[in-house]
């Protein structure tokens, strides 16, 4: 009687590992150039940065002069109020993230770049610390001050800025005196915004904006003399900011 003898089953042909090995390979690299996309475009992800920061790849902060910074509109209180206070939660959050990447990346993509102009009355000064957004450095919180006409004295107006200053010269933050005038111009301060948010001071809604000078030099104290403000070498894109008023 004959017998049934089971065919084996049919070996697959080399081509189908070849073909198996390079679909893996391709998904990897994919994988990989979309990651490395993410961590070096946006660098003002706490993550991105910390990763960078473990390659040696940090963005190297440009020290641009007053006459090469980028160009940009600069604004008096009026104008950063109408600007920037109508954000809902959602606009806040994607503007702040396109603030801090364009700083953090010297402006490489010239968009969405404010300066400061006014005078703002000094409500508080300190030294930053490495909890802070600038380990070593600077941070005054001012009110705009806003003549209603040409007639009426500048009165205090909702809108608040956090001029942070990269220095060493830490103990400068005691020449900032609370009630005096904070003047800021584009130059030569050229103070740009690169945060936004706001806050309820004295029942009172307000816009406030952090402010971090890139042109680099030596600021004018008045009559007390200067101190030296120079890029950032490294960063804290995880710190809270504002830095004062939360």
């Amino acid at each position: 009687m004959p017998r049934n003898v089971e065919e084996p089953a049919p070996s697959r042909p080399a081509y189908f590992w070849w073909l198996l090995a390079n679909a893996l390979a391709l998904c990897f690299a994919i994988i990989s150039w979309v990651v490395c996309l993410d961590v070096f475009g946006n660098p003002e992800i706490p993550r991105n940065y910390a990763i960078l920061g473990k390659l040696g790849r940090l963005p190297v902060m440009k020290r641009y002069s007053v006459v090469d910074v980028p160009t940009g509109n600069a604004l008096a209180p009026k104008e950063l109020y109408r600007k920037y206070f109508g954000y809902t939660k959602t606009q806040q959050a994607q503007a702040n993230a396109l603030l801090m990447r364009n700083y953090l990346t010297n402006f490489d993509r010239p968009l969405y770049i404010t300066y400061v102009e006014g005078d703002f009355q000094i409500k508080e000064a300190r030294k930053m610390t490495p909890q802070d957004f600038f380990q070593q450095g600077i941070v005054v919180r001012a009110q705009a001050l806003v003549s209603p006409d040409d007639f009426t004295k500048p009165m205090p107006y909702p809108v608040w800025v956090e001029y942070l200053f990269p220095t060493a010269q830490v103990d400068k933050a005691a020449a900032f005196k609370v009630g005096e005038t904070l003047s800021i111009k584009k130059s030569p301060n050229c103070a740009v915004v690169i945060h936004c948010s706001t806050v309820v001071e004295d029942g009172e809604t307000a816009l406030i904006l952090t402010v971090a000078p890139i042109a680099y030099g030596l600021y004018p104290l008045g009559n007390v003399g200067s101190f030296s403000i120079e890029p950032p070498l490294k960063v804290n894109p995880g710190a809270p900011l504002p830095v004062l008023m939360r």
